[in-house]
């Protein structure tokens, strides 16, 4: 049987496997738009190929997502079998703020058209816009990887906890972070392109996950410098404490700290949408305002983080989490 860091490891591949191909296909299809008409082009077919690309990835790593967690359960001596099933079309399409994914991936044509009026050639005006598209897509795809753990772990109550993996090259910010542990249902500090994992634990005590100074200590004097700073590196290097070196939570947010008191989704919302469906046999109300397809519900969907803020107990994390159409 693997052990709990193969898994993990394994985990961590599968995502970053998933992210590799969704950008390297979005690189593809960038290669046929225009400085000069990008909006159209992103409001278009191509604009259409890569919301695709990027929500079906997102399907795929929140669909392993719990049977990750039972293996990772099993491994560690406890139980696999989950109290509710993790519904992985619930994570798809929506960006990391909760917001619709396609307003995210729209935001390269205003980058595009900045780095014009900055005075850059379109050559280079598209090449920041193809980096800021793989930045907003890699990120979406991570936070929906961790969104879809917790998720899994909220389901199984073997899961009390999960602790912060760390891979390296990594930034400051996070390397101070590793081998954290937080309870389950905590929000999970991370900043745009952030790969760290979540990994989840039967107990309350994780032996192998290299600290912060075991990660300075692995990384070359360059590696230290360009993370850290040269002055930085140096006080490391002298005995300092990386923590007080770094400011761990600078630049940094948890997943309930978008700049808004609740954190929701308009995805799925509509008479047709998961949410919708379950919310309209509720009797709940719904309103169709001008340029809507389908009415939305008028009751906000919670996200999975803004849930497990909320709720006081596992049990109203899984109430919850099958109302807003997370599991069932």
């Amino acid at each position: 049987m693997a052990t709990p860091a193969e898994l993990g490891q394994t985990r961590y591949r599968q995502v970053s496997a998933t992210i590799r191909v969704i950008v390297d296909r979005i690189q593809q299809l960038w290669q046929g738009l225009s400085a000069a008409s990008i909006e159209d082009d992103l409001a278009g077919p191509a604009g259409a190929a890569m919301l695709a690309a990027v929500a079906e990835g997102q399907f795929t790593v929140a669909d392993a997502a719990q049977a990750y967690i039972a293996a990772q359960m099993a491994a560690q001596g406890g139980s696999a079998l989950a109290e509710a099933t993790l519904v992985a079309g619930a994570f798809a399409g929506i960006a990391p703020d909760g917001g619709p994914l396609e307003t995210l991936l729209f935001l390269p044509a205003i980058g595009v058209r900045q780095r014009l009026a900055a005075g850059l050639t379109p050559d280079e005006a598209m090449l920041g816009g193809l980096a800021d598209m793989a930045r907003y897509a890699s990120t979406a795809l991570a936070d929906t990887a961790r969104s879809a753990d917790q998720v899994g772990m909220a389901a199984n109550r073997n899961c009390v906890a999960y602790v912060r993996v760390v891979q390296l090259p990594a930034c400051s910010r996070c390397i101070v972070l590793s081998g954290q542990i937080y309870p389950y249902s905590e929000g999970f500090l991370r900043h745009p392109n952030c790969d760290c994992q979540t990994l989840p634990l039967r107990e309350h005590e994780w032996p192998g996950v290299a600290t912060p100074q075991q990660l300075f200590d692995g990384m070359s004097e360059r590696e230290q410098r360009r993370t850290f700073t040269v002055a930085g590196a140096r006080a490391i290097q002298d005995g300092a404490d990386v923590g007080q070196v770094v400011n761990a939570r600078r630049g940094m947010s948890a997943a309930h700290a978008f700049g808004r008191d609740l954190q929701v989704t308009s995805e799925g919302t509509t008479k047709r949408g998961l949410y919708g469906q379950r919310l309209r046999r509720a009797g709940g109300e719904f309103a169709k305002h001008p340029g809507q397809r389908y009415g939305r519900a008028t009751t906000p969907r919670l996200m999975p983080e803004e849930i497990f803020r909320i709720a006081d107990d596992r049990a109203e994390q899984l109430r919850l989490l099958r109302r807003y159409g997370y599991i069932v």
